[in-house]
């Protein structure tokens, strides 16, 4: 299973995230989705999962959880857009990491990339691929691409877009 996470794009959707995921089985989107029009842009791309973040709207909030749990070709997944970073998670995130025992914990917000291994939490990855939108203050606009194979993550690529204002041609 190929994975394309994305998050914080605030209301833009570059272009060549449609190229970098072109051969992804799925898109995850961390939140700040921003818009309904991004949503749908992604949905009618790529089978498509999110979670709202807290500049999200009544109907993005609406549409989709402030969690995603799941199971994704042998690992947990759990996707929410706060979640801060180890060992600093969020107020509350811990005892949820140790009941929810996820492979992999996925957080936007910080608009930072960060791929990290939290060996305290039985060897969780957690993952956050910055920011792919225009707003924040955040340099560069990221992505990441991985694979998901019999419970393992393998091929993780960290993807920069540009520069922060400076729409890709």
């Amino acid at each position: 299973m190929k994975i394309g996470l994305i998050s914080d794009t605030h209301s833009y959707l570059d272009e060549q995230v449609f190229k970098y995921f072109d051969d992804c089985d799925e898109i995850w989107h961390a939140g700040d989705i921003g818009s309904m029009e991004v949503a749908i842009r992604l949905e009618n791309f790529k089978p498509f999962r999110a979670v709202w973040g807290n500049i999200d709207g009544r109907e993005i909030r609406l549409r989709y959880p402030e969690d995603q749990i799941f199971e994704c070709s042998g690992m947990k997944i759990w996707i929410t857009h706060i979640g801060g970073k180890p060992p600093a998670y969020s107020k509350g995130i811990k005892p949820r990491l140790k009941e929810i025992k996820p492979d992999i914990f996925i957080c936007g917000h910080s608009h930072i990339l960060r791929v990290m291994a939290d060996e305290k939490m039985d060897r969780l990855l957690y993952l956050n691929p910055g920011a792919a939108g225009m707003h924040g203050f955040h340099k560069i606009r990221t992505l990441l691409r991985f694979e998901i194979e019999e419970g393992k993550i393998k091929n993780m690529q960290a993807i920069e877009l540009g520069k922060r204002g400076q729409i890709s041609t």
